[in-house]
């Protein structure tokens, strides 16, 4: 696993944990539809969430959050459409954001309900 790709993992990881805290419940994490991935489906209470996780080791390119434009916003409502449809599922639904900055002696989380 390449240094990207476990910063990513340990974010994810990190996301999880932070959201069970908050008392969500895990149903999916990578969940796969074609080319298309969201990162974590959880409930909450009574609302579906789809969570996109994005993580960094700096604001250089700015917040982490802001990685999650138009078109990323587009492709986890696809996905997010295709869960529903599979599962036949008639709930609320949402779309979080947790933004996550990890460097060393550093570590930040921002959850962003209802992000888009």
């Amino acid at each position: 696993m390449n240094a990207r790709a476990a910063l990513g993992k340990k974010g994810e990881d990190l996301a999880l944990q932070y959201l069970q805290k908050k008392g969500y419940t895990l149903l999916e994490r990578n969940w796969r539809f074609h080319h298309k991935e969201v990162d974590i489906i959880a409930t909450d209470g009574r609302d579906l969430v789809f969570v996109e996780v994005k993580t960094r080791s700096g604001e250089w390119f700015g917040a982490p959050e802001e990685a999650v434009d138009s078109k990323k916003q587009r492709y986890l409502m696809t996905a997010a459409e295709a869960y529903i449809k599979i599962r036949d599922i008639d709930t609320n639904i949402r779309f979080d954001v947790v933004s996550i900055i990890l460097k060393p002696g550093y570590q930040s989380i921002d959850h962003i309900e209802e992000a888009f």
